[in-house]
C-alpha cells in the first residue's frame, strides 16, 4: 500500500521549473574566437559586458582571438631549468671556484679544530 501524504513523480527539493520562478535571463550576445589550430569557441556574453580580445580555446587549451585570419600563436614553453642552471646563471666559473675555495678553508679549518662536522 502506498502512503497517502506521497507525492508521486517527483523528489525532494522538487520545485515548479521554468521562466516564471527563476526570472528572465539577462540579454547575450555570443561571440566568436578561433585559435591556431582552426577551432571556433562560441561562448556566450552579457550585453553590458566587457568583451575580452582574446579567449582560451575550449578544445585544446590555446589562446583564441577574434580574427580568423589571424589568430594568436601558441605560447613558447620555457624548458625545465635545474637550480645548477640558475646558479650558473647567476656565478661565473671563477666566482665559483672562489666560493668553493673558501668553503673548503672553512671545513678544514674546523676539523683541524676537532669540531664534529655532521
Amino acid at each position: 500500500m502506498v502512503s497517502g501524504n506521497a507525492i508521486r513523480g517527483s523528489r525532494v527539493g522538487a520545485g515548479p521549473m521554468g521562466e516564471a520562478e527563476r526570472g528572465d535571463s539577462a540579454p547575450r550576445t555570443r561571440v566568436s574566437y578561433f585559435c591556431a589550430n582552426g577551432h571556433e569557441t562560441r561562448p556566450a556574453f552579457s550585453l553590458d559586458a566587457d568583451i575580452p580580445d582574446e579567449w582560451e580555446c575550449t578544445r585544446c587549451g590555446l589562446p583564441a582571438s577574434k580574427d580568423r585570419l589571424n589568430p594568436p600563436p601558441p605560447p613558447k614553453n620555457a624548458p625545465y631549468k635545474t637550480h645548477l642552471a640558475y646558479v650558473k646563471e647567476r656565478r661565473s666559473d671563477k666566482e665559483a671556484e672562489a666560493i668553493l675555495s673558501e668553503a673548503l678553508e672553512l671545513l678544514r679549518a674546523r676539523r683541524a679544530a676537532g669540531e664534529v662536522i655532521y
